[in-house]
């Protein structure tokens, strides 16, 4: 079972990203105030759910949430600034839209960075322990592939459709065949042999 709350405030968020290990598309995260009466069954870690679980799952968590707001932070924040300083980038950006400002911050992994003075803690596989680090991953990777099954429509040849940008067998294929899109981070090791020199 997981638990409600890991502080005593009355507006802990939970917050997650989704989108970390891609090779293309946007860092995506999302964060979730829940009210002290929450319950929902079938709510766990998004990556134990089933796709369809995670869609039905979605308008439930955002109808019953106090408040919620999801971020996306580009390839090009991610090429900038590095992959963990835009998932974090990702994470501060939703505590700030969200309203009722919350009093505490339980973060899904082990690196977080203050934002606004509000206290936090970082909880190791969070999404498996908290209601609120669950919604928030259930939101981060719904609105994620959602945002992927778009892109696709634009480059269908890299199935981002099934895939979401992840490093596929297939991904890497089509990135050997067709090169790179304007969606690809430049500063990721899209194929296995970059680390190769053209002598």
């Amino acid at each position: 079972m997981l638990a409600l709350k890991y502080s005593d405030f009355l507006f802990e968020a939970g917050t997650d990203e989704a989108g970390r290990g891609c090779l293309a598309g946007p860092v995506t995260a999302a964060a979730v105030i829940l009210p002290e009466d929450f319950k929902l069954d079938l709510l766990n870690d998004s990556k134990q759910l089933s796709e369809k679980t995670r869609e039905k799952l979605k308008p439930t968590i955002e109808a019953m949430a106090v408040s919620f707001a999801v971020t996306h932070l580009d390839h090009q924040v991610i090429d900038e600034i590095n992959i963990l300083n835009a998932s974090i980038k990702a994470m501060q950006e939703c505590i700030i839209k969200l309203n009722p400002t919350p009093n505490y911050i339980i973060v899904d992994g082990n690196r977080f960075k203050a934002i606004n003075d509000i206290p936090f803690s970082t909880i190791v596989k969070g999404d498996g322990k908290y209601l609120s680090i669950a919604a928030a991953s259930v939101l981060a990777k719904t609105y994620r592939d959602d945002y992927m099954n778009k892109i696709h429509e634009e480059f269908p040849m890299y199935n981002w459709k099934k895939n979401k940008g992840y490093p596929t067998i297939e991904h890497r294929e089509a990135i050997r065949k067709y090169g790179v899109t304007k969606y690809h981070r430049m500063s990721f090791r899209l194929l296995p042999e970059q680390l190769k020199l053209e002598l």
